[in-house]
């Protein structure tokens, strides 16, 4: 068995963050490690980790970096192979979640990360649930190199919200980038590919994960990805534009709300062109990184 640790970086998780502790404390897999990074939380998410035993890490707010701060979590726990990232908001669906996301990544030699389904709230909405169904269907699925043709920018499509990494793996590939508001995952997935690894997605393995965002707030989320894009342009032009998945996802957007709720469809096409262009305006505001490896 292929020693383990559960990295969660937590800040005021909330009623939310209770569930999630216990649905790790259900677990049928122990990982060797539990480290729950806090930074700067004021509504006891700290002490509720220290009640449950988790190792807890208390870093400043500002020291947060979405990619930085999991770099840091990597390089914590040199005796462990494998790495699994979960948020303070995905529950757990059952006692083996972890236990299939595990297995999966050891199923498969060349992968450097398994990301596991996530499944909508019990109360989203249909934007909201449309969202998950779209992005995490039922088939698991290998992705490698070759699938760039077909899946082009999906090929590297993973999750910082529930994954596991090959922490050798991982490392050799560059690890997750620094000052990264947005989208490491796909940077540590698109590293790992183009290291020759492959990428997971370990449909067995589910969490109850999904956002009800608002209209502004996901402005502000297109508008980091496209400043992420921009930024890591050398790397993820490999890729292929965004814009074929992007028109894939409105269509099946707009075929699910006319079964489900015809209603919601003007608000859907507001949301698209507000995104869109967000996401522009991130993209022109960004100056491209070096990429390096």
């Amino acid at each position: 068995m292929m020693s383990t640790a559960l990295i969660v970086p937590v800040k005021n998780g909330g009623p939310r963050w209770h569930r999630v502790v216990a649905s790790i404390q259900e677990q049928t897999l122990r990982p060797q490690r539990v480290v729950v990074i806090d930074s700067g939380s004021t509504d006891d998410s700290d002490a509720v980790a220290k009640t449950a035993g988790f190792e807890l890490h208390a870093i400043a707010p500002t020291c947060f970096d979405h990619g930085g701060t999991r770099q840091m979590a990597v390089e914590m726990v040199p005796e462990c192979e494998i790495v699994i990232f979960l948020t303070q908001d995905a529950v757990l669906e059952g006692p083996d979640t972890l236990e299939q996301l595990v297995s999966a990544l050891r199923a498969y030699p060349q992968a450097g990360v398994a990301y596991g389904r996530q499944l909508p709230r019990a109360e989203a909405d249909p934007i909201e649930r449309h969202a998950r169904l779209f992005n995490y269907p039922e088939r698991a699925a290998e992705k490698s190199l070759k699938d760039i043709q077909r899946l082009g920018i999906k090929t590297a499509f993973s999750s910082n919200s529930f994954a596991a990494y090959r922490r050798r793996m991982l490392l050799q590939a560059g690890g997750f980038p620094q000052n990264c508001a947005m989208g490491e995952d796909m940077i540590a997935a698109a590293r790992i590919l183009l290291q020759g690894g492959t990428v997971i997605y370990a449909a067995q393995a589910r969490v109850i994960h999904s956002h009800g965002f608002t209209v502004a707030e996901e402005a502000r989320r297109y508008y980091n990805i496209g400043r992420m894009h921009a930024q890591q342009h050398p790397l993820l032009a490999r890729f292929q534009s965004p814009a074929s998945e992007g028109q894939r996802f409105v269509r099946s957007e707009l075929a699910f709300l006319l079964r489900q709720a015809p209603w919601r469809i003007p608000e859907a096409l507001l949301r698209t062109v507000t995104k869109y262009g967000a996401y522009r305006w991130g993209k022109r505001s960004a100056p491209v990184m070096e990429q390096i490896g």
